[in-house]
Formats: C-alpha cells, structure tokens, sequence
C-alpha cells in the first residue's frame, strides 16, 4: 500500500525521525547519510532517492511512499511497524497538550468544537473551529482578508510553514464548497502563531 508524504502521520514520522539520527535532511548527501544510518542500525537498505520522496525533496514529482518504508523508518524509531507507529500517534493525542508533534498540528485527532489561534506576518491573526472532517470555520480574525464565517479545509497545519486552505468558502457563500477553492496563508514565513485555545479562553 502506498501512502501521500504529505499526510500528517508522516510528517511526524519525518520530526521524529531526524530527531532520533540527530540531522534533518536538506539536500542529497544528507539522504545518502540517512540511507547509511539505516543499514547500520537495522541491515535493511532503503534508496536515498526513496527518502526524498518521504521528505518531499523528489525530483521525479513522485509523492506516495510504500508501506515497507514507512515501516523500516518507524522501526527507526523504535516502532515494530508503520501501523504501530500510527496507533502510538492516535493514542498520544487524547490529551491536548499532546495534539502537537514538534511544530506539526495533526488536524484529524482534534475533538469537534476545538478553538485554534493562527497567524502570519506582518500582523495578521485569526480564530478558527474545528467543525470536523478537517472542516473548520473562522471565528475571529484581525488584519486578514479572512471574515468571520468564511470556511476551509486542511489536513494539518505547521508553525513556520505555509497553510493551504483547501475548498474555501467565503461567508457568503452558500452550497456545496468549489473544490479548486483554495487560500494560502503564510506564503514567506510560514505560520507566526499555532496555539489550541483553551476551552475558557474568549
């Protein structure tokens, strides 16, 4: 089974990953290192051209990995198997201190209701429900093109990279979302601000 690299479990796969050789990997000879790094710690050989399919630094335009890969980097990190990894990344998110894998939000474990803080330069801010289904609502918004109840769609959201919200929908607008409706934030510098608010919190 292949898997897109841009799904968040991977992406928390990819933090800890470099966290545990201690590098992140940034251009081929770091790939040729983490190829390295895997045959010494495990006898298994994956390409370094395969890991930068995994890290999204493919020059083929390829974007899904195998399952087989995903696995051997799980077992990386201590993992029997990509699918223990996964579990491990669902039963860790129950509480909302640990929503967050490094910088990276994954959307899909958020509870329904859930309010969350964004931002991007220069000084644009904006509060957002989830509504489920990586379906959220905006609530609040300060300096931002984005009105209260304008609607959007994500997978994940992460603290110095750009947001794409996917079927953007304005307030206004009734019906089902266009499907090639899209609105990115942060385009320079990434997301400023990423905080769950508290449930008290107005």
């Amino acid at each position: 089974m292949n898997y897109k690299t841009d799904i968040p479990q991977i992406v928390a796969l990819r933090e800890q990953v470099e966290r545990e050789v201690g590098f992140k990997p940034k251009v081929h000879s770091d790939f040729l290192r983490l190829t390295s790094e895997i045959e010494t710690r495990l006898n298994e050989h994956v390409s370094e051209s395969t890991l930068e399919r995994v890290w999204g630094y493919s020059t083929r335009g390829y974007d899904t990995v195998s399952d087989r890969t995903l696995t051997v980097l799980s077992q990386l990190i201590g993992s029997a198997d990509w699918s223990e990894f996964v579990d491990h990344l669902h039963r860790e998110a129950h509480a909302e201190s640990e929503l967050f894998t490094g910088d990276v939000l994954m959307v899909g474990n958020l509870p329904v209701g859930t309010r969350l803080q964004i931002g991007w330069q220069p000084d644009r801010l904006c509060v957002v429900r989830y509504l489920g289904e990586n379906r959220f609502v905006a609530e609040e918004t300060e300096n931002s093109t984005i009105q209260p109840g304008d609607r959007f769609s994500c997978l994940q959201m992460q603290k110095g990279r750009e947001l794409y919200m996917d079927l953007f929908q304005r307030a206004s607008e009734n019906g089902t979302p266009d499907e090639n409706a899209r609105y990115v934030v942060g385009q320079r510098s990434g997301l400023t601000t990423l905080r769950v608010l508290p449930k008290e919190e107005k």
